[in-house]
């Protein structure tokens, strides 16, 4: 007997033999035909019941959502929606599901609406969209690893519990020992951080590249791949309070290096996804096609989710200065109509959603490299040009999302970090080790910030973010 996956049988040979498989039953016809999934794949295993030779009481409990583990002989098919079925000759009930209480949750059969399985994510994942949507993301994840280790980069794992804020936006979720209702207090009333756990006030970190760029000049190259946290009360369909991160950072790199990498990168791992997970991805193509008919013709995508990624394979990244990113948008008709909700109208304004996206999907048709920002809309380790006004910044915009990878050459002169950090306000006591850095063998350096979850997005169409992470975190949820 051949204990195996429902995959794994699937894709054999080996007729006449007898395989044992288990799995969660997702539909049970005339007494007879059991369709069943253990996770492994998209598709269902057909098991065949002569349910004459069973005990009624055995076929009963075959309902769905139960577990249950079949032993039989793998044959071919009969019918046509199927290659291969297993002739059943033992049935064993794992785990019962009462139909009457399946048919309250998203496990019956009927279809469901993306918020509704939202309400119950523990059990989405036995959906055929989560299933195909999760089975990805692991396989992204694993690309994630696997191109960096190729290409000879450490993995390091950044701190969670951090006291600097990289981004210096402040939307940072506060870590504390102190019992809330009687925090020690100074004389003049603030809140004593010196007292609590770590002695200083403490958060939960919204990137590791501080951290990252101190290794990076030492181990020469290195990525991160962890959790981030951002406190910002958003709720649209493209921001998470907990995420993923990846993040690079690279010695003796300047940002035509970091654009080159980030471009590399991104195409090695849809390349990778396209041969791992061709069975989920002609399925969530086939739910995107069925969801853009219900949308307005202008809304509907021009192509195809699997013809998506081969483009993005197939073509260059459109490298764009700022500046000439500024004047296409300044003549776009929709800027000119005031079709767009934030109206550009002179250098300096801080590129949205609604901007990236048309330079991608209706001007340049393609993904787009924007470089050259200005400083003022920019974080301080940036390295500012020799203009004075810009730094060495670059985003990756991709169609349908918008930023998906957001990154710089970093400043290694000490005196110009100096300078930045004291007109944000930012403390240099605060951050003397990162400074250090540049006073002992400083060099160019480079890196970016890739958030896995807009990639997941990306990669299985969905449109949003909260369904390409197991448990999303947002403003007022933090359920399961």
């Amino acid at each position: 007997m051949i204990q195996a996956k429902v995959a794994e049988i699937l894709e054999s040979d080996q007729f006449l033999q007898e395989f044992k498989v288990s799995g969660w039953v997702r539909s049970f016809r005339s007494n007879r035909f059991v369709a069943l999934n253990d996770g492994s794949t998209i598709n269902n295993i057909q098991c065949v019941i002569d349910f004459e030779k069973f005990n009624p009481e055995t076929l009963k409990r075959i309902t769905v959502g139960a577990a249950i583990s079949v032993k039989g002989i793998l044959k071919e098919s009969e019918g046509k929606q199927q290659r291969v079925e297993i002739d059943v000759k033992e049935v064993t009930i794992l785990g019962d599901a009462n139909p009457e209480e399946v048919k309250l949750t998203i496990l019956s059969p009927k279809r469901h609406s993306l918020e509704k399985l939202r309400e119950q994510a523990h059990l989405r994942v036995r959906t055929n969209t989560f299933g195909a949507i999760m089975r990805v993301r692991s396989k992204l994840s694993f690309a994630v690893h696997s191109y960096f280790q190729q290409n000879n980069f450490y993995y390091v794992n950044t701190p969670i519990i951090t006291g600097s804020d990289a981004e210096g936006a402040g939307e940072m979720f506060k870590v504390t020992n102190f019992d809330l209702k009687n925090p020690p207090k100074n004389e003049d009333g603030s809140i004593d951080y010196k007292k609590d756990f770590f002695g200083k006030e403490t958060n939960l970190t919204v990137s590791g590249q501080l951290e990252g760029e101190t290794y990076a000049l030492g181990l020469g190259q290195i990525y991160t791949f962890g959790p981030t946290f951002r406190a910002e009360n958003s709720n649209t369909s493209r921001h998470l309070a907990e995420f993923w991160m990846i993040e690079p950072e690279i010695a003796f790199c300047d940002l035509d290096g970091n654009m080159d990498l980030a471009e590399d990168f991104i195409k090695y791992v849809v390349k990778y996804v396209l041969e791992n997970c061709k069975d989920d991805l002609e399925f969530l193509e086939q739910r995107l096609a069925n969801e853009d008919k219900t949308k307005p013709a202008a809304e509907r995508s021009e192509m195809g989710l699997i013809e998506k990624l081969k483009f993005v394979l197939e073509n260059n990244f459109k490298r764009v200065s700022y500046t000439e990113a500024i004047d296409i948008l300044k003549d776009s008709k929709p800027n000119k109509k005031k079709k767009f909700k934030y109206i550009i109208e002179e250098w300096g304004a801080d590129l949205q959603s609604e901007h990236e996206r048309f330079l991608v999907e209706k001007h340049f048709k393609c993904p787009v490299i924007l470089f050259d920002y200005p400083a003022k809309i920019k974080a301080f380790y940036m390295r500012l040009n020799e203009d004075g006004k810009t730094v060495r910044a670059m985003d990756i915009l991709f169609p349908g999302i918008g930023e998906i990878v957001g990154g710089s050459q970093r400043e290694e002169r000490l005196d110009v970090l100096k300078e930045k950090m004291a007109e944000l306000g930012i403390e240099e006591k605060e951050l003397w080790w990162y400074l250090d850095t540049r006073k002992f063998g400083t060099c160019v350096h480079s890196g970016f910030g890739l958030g896995f979850e807009r990639l997941v997005q990306f990669v299985t169409g969905m449109g949003n973010i909260r369904d390409v992470i197991p448990f999303p975190r947002t403003p007022q949820s933090a359920e399961f």
